[in-house]
């Protein structure tokens, strides 16, 4: 039998006064003195255990209690699933990450962002009420719990709510924050035997994929999750022995004037053969790279090559691709500096081209960045412009040297009106803010044609050139022009239509 505090305290007074009456027929003392003594130490004691329970009661409260928004913990919801799991009914865990939270935390300040974390965590309450448990496990991670008949259909559910309301800023004193979720969930049938801890990891996997996904969405975990990260993790390893081995390569694919018909410029394009002749394309290496990390080093490695490369074709431009990851970089524009000091090239014949999805990420950081680098004298070009994230108010916030437009807005313009208005519109809009545009991916003479007539300075695309090893660039420079009647011989080894690599 265990014995609550209050019968313990209970406990302690009989006892004391019981010793205070047999000391007292023992010494032949006042039995009052000593009892009354007895009652003093007997108060003392209770004061003492009393306290002493309050902190024990206080440090158990805070052993499975968020110290910063009061919500349960890891602990708390590892304890409640084994506690629930008895009933062997269908259980339901949702991994929740605040999207933009590193932003806030780096704008505003750690003292913003905990409170934005409060907030959140009291969003999350009010949505799922007395339906679900809501823990926060640390950082900007939270989690919820189900369990019962159709426990999985009714968390998901209340995870739509989450990820719909999280689409609206969430107010911090005058400021208006914008976080956005993404959710993974994962189930336990009645029955399985699944525990807790991996129960939270397949919801974590599942989350991971949301966040890949776009962001702002709910994801089941799928076992083939597991799969695929399985051999990332393959390339992963395989990736850094390739950089180690040197086993990369650039090819190049020429820019061609509209007009003049002569090459103006080439675009840097990244190739990976392995020692055993496999080819891997850049859609299969990059999202890694950026994953791992490793898109930071390859990044470098192919500015400098290109670098390298290009300084022997004085009188054309070089464009090299930038990723997301290297532009949120702050250390990148010095790294570009000692790029440039070290092979010589002339900044002004540089081209840096990002996509609109760096400027959605961060344009804060973002545009501080590509301040440093135009101060080199290099120029930035805003890539597959078309594709559904930038508004022309980017345009007028960065200001960009040169538009290329998506090979897909230039092949929907051929076949559809409303998009041939769009892409008349971006150029219109470009030429107004003294950008120089370039169409992508044109395949066919009617679609150098159609952009050649819309008001395009450039023209790539596998009409004229596919990419190809730097040693034939020379002699396709001394040519000087394109024949009007087609393209050129092409080389077997080029990339695949529309296909980009930082």
């Amino acid at each position: 039998m265990v014995l609550g505090p209050a019968a313990i305290l209970s406990a302690i007074f009989v006892l004391t006064l019981t010793a205070g009456y047999y000391v007292a027929g023992r010494t032949g003392s006042a039995p009052h003195a000593i009892v009354l003594g007895g009652a003093s130490f007997a108060a003392a004691v209770i004061l003492l255990v009393r306290s002493g329970l309050r902190q024990v009661s206080r440090l158990e409260r805070l052993g499975v209690t968020d110290a910063l928004t009061g919500l349960p913990n890891r602990h708390a919801l590892h304890h409640d699933f084994k506690r629930l799991a008895r009933g062997e009914e269908e259980m339901a865990i949702a991994l929740i990450d605040l999207d933009g939270f590193m932003l806030v935390n780096e704008h505003y300040g750690h003292s913003i962002g905990d409170r934005a974390i409060r907030e959140s965590g009291a969003i999350f309450l009010t949505i799922c009420g007395e339906e679900a448990s809501v823990y926060r496990l640390g950082g900007d991670e939270f989690a919820l719990l189900k369990s019962g008949p159709l426990a999985a259909t009714l968390l998901e559910g209340l995870c739509r709510k989450i990820v719909e309301r999280m689409m609206r800023p969430v107010k911090v004193d005058e400021r208006r924050l914008t976080l956005g979720a993404s959710v993974g969930l994962a189930r336990r049938s009645a029955g399985e035997d699944v525990s807790s801890s991996e129960l939270l990891r397949r919801g974590d996997v599942a989350m991971y994929s949301s966040k890949r996904g776009g962001k702002a969405r709910c994801t089941w975990y799928s076992p083939e999750f597991d799969r695929s990260r399985e051999v990332a993790r393959e390339l992963d390893d395989e990736l850094r022995q390739g950089i180690v081995n040197d086993e990369f390569c650039l090819h190049y694919q020429p820019l061609v004037d509209c007009n003049t018909r002569e090459i103006v410029a080439v675009e840097a394009l990244i190739r990976w053969e392995r020692p055993d002749g496999k080819k891997i394309g850049p859609n299969v290496f990059i999202p890694v790279a950026e994953e791992s990390g490793l898109i930071n080093p390859l990044g470098l490695w192919v500015l400098r090559r290109a670098c390298r490369d290009a300084t022997a074709w004085a009188e054309i431009k070089l464009s090299v691709n930038l990723s997301a990851a290297q532009l949120r970089n702050p250390e990148f524009p010095i790294q570009l500096g000692h790029i440039l000091e070290e092979t010589g090239f002339d900044p002004e014949r540089l081209e840096l081209e990002i996509t609109e999805t760096c400027l959605v990420l961060d344009p804060v950081v973002a545009e501080r960045s590509l301040a440093v680098i135009r101060g080199f004298g290099v120029n930035v070009v805003l890539d597959d412009f078309g594709t559904g994230y930038a508004s022309f108010g980017f345009l007028r916030q960065f200001r960009f040297e040169k538009l290329k437009l998506d090979r897909s807005l230039v092949v929907e313009a051929g076949e559809d009106d409303g998009s041939r208005a769009v892409m008349l519109s971006s150029i219109t809009v470009a030429r107004a803010m003294n950008m120089g545009v370039t169409a992508e991916g044109v395949e066919t003479e009617e679609q150098a044609e159609m952009v050649r007539a819309a008001g395009c300075d450039q023209i790539q695309g596998w009409l004229y050139f596919k990419a190809m090893p730097a040693s034939e660039i020379a002699q396709h420079l001394a040519r000087k022009t394109i024949p009007a009647a087609g393209r050129p011989d092409l080389p077997a080894d080029s990339e695949l239509p529309g296909s980009k690599v930082a």
